[in-house]
């Protein structure tokens, strides 16, 4: 459900991207299918109404005040209401709450309500309701994101021209050709920040007068290729912020090889002259990177004397060329940066950071670099010095980042715990640390293990770990020893019983209050994002590459970490978003119920290869647990040999909010007549992606008939059932809308992985 809030007036790159609180009351409002009405209307209908929501006019004013002698809904004041309203979608407020009555018509056209409008993941939003939102607000509306909005047609958003007063708009993820974004572009004078898709056939030549005009006065820009191309980056004279996704294919679907050699000549240069913001995440392939290197050789003619964050994330190797390297000199003689991100092949074995000059330091990621302890002390945090800005710190798959330097160490090494205690002093109010893809093992000593340090990290909000970081540094004489796998004994529905090892009845049964994972969610109460990630995991579904069929096996210390951890996890009541990746210890999976009935504000779930990787140990336990997901809109699930049987689904059902499954399992089986039954009781899900060991043909037939159910009723519909070993799952991957595809379907650690609030 999409909410909506003002933003502050911001000055300067930290305040610009300061976290924003977020209410916990947006899924108060949950929607029924019949009309998708809100069941809390039913107060607001004082006696005498009829069903077509006109107010009769000699209704009272104390009549919808009180009803039968108890203070009614709209008995609240003004400001109150505004504040609930907030969190209704905006296509309801306009299509069904302002016929209630005459007040809440008044309130839902309050200029709090319709200055921004966010339409992401309203995936109730139609083509209608839509069109009738921007025919009765239009006007009023100054800031409008449709990101994600595949479902729509271009003629629908062509709407949008509409909103002349439109600062800020977002429509990533929307089809828009260039005539029609000319169209829509040349209505908006008053735009300033502006996020578009640029697909194959994109023509700049078509961008008419006016719309390069508006081109010209905005500030901000974020777009994602499909295409080689610059875009719009050279009608934007006047930009400060620059954001570019670049998700370009290596070959068309015909097979033909794409090359950047096809922008030469497209247009004039970019202009980079006041350029303060520059980011640039890459899929994988070589196309990308050769585009990149394109936009980047605009700006090593000149840097922007006013850059304060410089951001480049590419997977794997990224060669440096001579242009790169002129343009990393010139940034360290002539600006200050606030944030910054480098492919690893440009830090490993440079001197760059000990040149490099750092202002307020908000935004720190080394992701996968050979950054030692060392290092990472002297030329980052430069001996101690004081760091509070840093908000966020990504160092995930920098393996000998809390070692000392020595040629000798290995990566699987007890930490130097004087390293980490020291980056914990200096980033004393860090909100986001990513140590995942590494190891990080402590060594006995009181207070010297990585989970007690980081216990002193208490503004931390989200948190991603290597299983094996959390377990103790030696076995505990507390914990029964797990015993082999050949001991299991079958006990009902999938439930699995080993000799010698208790199970966990209530939702701290079996938790060890000693152990120092324990004491580090004790002293973390508001995190939001939590992330247990084993150190050698790596999912069966890579981007745009055949499933993996093999995968390495876990750290021997992830064995140590098992039911009790995960029920220590019970004790964050904020959480929001929990992963959990290889933790081959788990028994039977009773942690999960602890986090189902204490953590009442996840919404999103990921759960990839628990226990023992040939039989789905844990199937009971998360059965109970999703009963309590009562607010869990995201379920990702990646197991080998998954059974998504009549009873999962049953399970899964009783999650009212649902909206996205994706379900991952090398040589797993599943019910077509249960994933039907599924479907039709969870009313709210709009995405179904199964990658299973099912044939192509079953694969199909239930593809066929989820969407010949289901699509009329529910616009946003997105189902994907494939077999995951098929060479076609690359193609059909590539139809996936990237909003899914990037937020659920792949698997992958989120916790710094972006500036916080990069975008709005």
């Amino acid at each position: 459900m999409a909410t909506r809030g003002a933003r502050l007036p911001t000055s300067g790159m930290t305040s610009q991207w300061a976290p924003e609180p977020r209410p916990l009351l947006g899924s108060l409002f949950s929607r029924r299918r019949a009309g998708f009405e809100h069941p809390w209307w039913g107060w607001l209908e004082a006696p005498g109404r009829d069903s077509g929501f006109e107010a009769p006019d000699t209704m009272a004013p104390d009549a919808t005040a009180e009803t039968g002698g108890s203070v009614h809904l709209l008995g609240f004041s003004d400001e109150i209401l505004l504040h609930i309203l907030s969190h209704v979608p905006s296509t309801d407020l306009v299509v069904n709450v302002r016929r209630v009555c005459r007040k809440l018509a008044a309130l839902s056209l309050d200029k709090s309500l319709v200055h921004t409008v966010l339409l992401q993941k309203d995936y109730q939003a139609s083509e209608d309701k839509v069109k009738q939102l921007v025919k009765v607000i239009g006007r009023e509306i100054q800031q409008l994101s449709m990101a994600g909005c595949y479902w729509l047609s271009g003629s629908t958003i062509e709407h949008v021209a509409r909103c002349r007063g439109l600062v800020k708009m977002n429509l990533s993820g929307c089809h828009l050709t260039s005539l029609r974004l000319s169209k829509v572009l040349s209505a908006l004078q008053q735009l300033r920040s502006l996020a578009i898709d640029v697909s194959p056939g994109f023509d700049a030549s078509q961008l008419s007068s006016e719309c390069r005009a508006t081109l010209s006065r905005v500030r901000e820009l974020k777009q994602t290729l499909f295409t080689p191309s610059y875009g719009v980056v050279p009608c934007c004279a006047s930009l400060q912020k620059l954001l570019l996704y670049f998700e370009i294919l290596d070959r068309t679907r015909e097979g033909a090889v794409l090359s950047g050699q096809l922008m030469v000549g497209q247009s004039n240069v970019p202009h980079y002259q006041n350029l303060r913001i520059f980011y640039a995440r890459l899929a994988p392939g070589y196309i990308n990177q050769e585009v990149v290197r394109l936009y980047l050789a605009v700006l090593s003619d000149r840097t922007p004397e006013n850059l304060h964050a410089f951001l480049i994330s590419v997977p794997g190797s990224f060669a440096e060329s001579g242009a790169t390297k002129n343009l990393l000199e010139s940034m360290a003689r002539n600006v200050a940066l606030d944030a910054l991100q480098l492919p690893k092949s440009w830090l490993n074995g440079s001197s760059l950071l000990q040149h490099m000059k750092f202002n307020n330091p908000f935004y720190f990621s080394f992701s996968r670099c050979t950054l030692s302890g060392g290092h990472l002390i002297q030329r980052v945090i430069n001996g101690g010095k004081d760091l509070r800005s840093l908000a966020s710190l990504n160092l995930s798959g920098c393996v000998h980042c809390l070692l000392p330097d020595s040629l000798l160490h290995k990566a699987e090494d007890d930490i130097d715990s004087s390293i980490l205690e020291t980056l914990v002093a200096s980033c004393c109010n860090l909100r986001h640390l990513n140590l995942s893809a590494a190891h990080h093992h402590s060594s006995e000593g009181l207070g010297r293990h990585l989970c007690h340090l980081l216990a002193r990290l208490r503004h931390l909000r989200s948190l991603s770990l290597p299983v094996c970081s959390v377990a103790d540094s030696a076995p505990r004489a507390d914990r029964a020893p797990a015993q082999p796998a050949m001991h299991a004994v079958p006990r009902g529905f999938g439930k699995k019983v080993r000799i010698g090892v208790q199970t966990c009845s209530g939702p701290f049964a079996g938790h060890q209050p000693s152990s120092a994972f324990w004491s580090l969610l004790k002293n973390l109460p508001f995190l939001e994002h939590l992330e247990l990630i084993g150190s050698n995991f790596s999912s069966a579904m890579p981007r745009n590459e055949p499933a993996i069929r093999n995968s390495l096996p876990p750290c021997s210390r992830a064995q140590n970490v098992g039911d009790s951890e995960v029920a220590a996890i019970g004790q964050l009541a904020f959480l929001q978003h929990l992963t959990l990746a290889q933790l081959p210890g788990i028994l039977t999976g009773s942690g999960l119920l602890s986090i189902g009935l204490q953590c009442q504000q996840l919404q999103s779930l990921s759960l990839a290869n628990l226990g023992m990787m040939g039989k789905v140990v844990y199937m009971p336990a998360l059965s109970d647990m999703l009963k309590h997901c009562r607010r869990l809109k995201d379920l990702r699930l990646e197991q080998p040999y998954f059974n998504a049987n009549a009873q999962f689904f049953q399970a899964l059902s009783q999650c009212a909010s649902l909206q996205r499954l994706c379900l991952v399992s090398r040589s797993g089986t599943l019910q077509p007549d249960a994933v039907l039954a599924f479907m039709a009781r969870c009313l709210h899900l709009v995405v179904c992606h199964m990658f299973t060991g099912e044939s192509l043909t079953t694969c199909k037939s239930l593809q066929q008939s989820l969407l010949r159910s289901f699509q009329a009723e529910r616009p946003a519909l997105n189902v994907v059932i494939f077999p995951l070993l098929h060479e076609g799952l690359t193609d059909v991957i590539r139809d996936v809308p990237m909003v899914h595809l990037d937020e659920i379907t792949l698997f992958k650690s989120r916790v710094a992985e972006e500036p916080p609030n990069l975008w709005w």
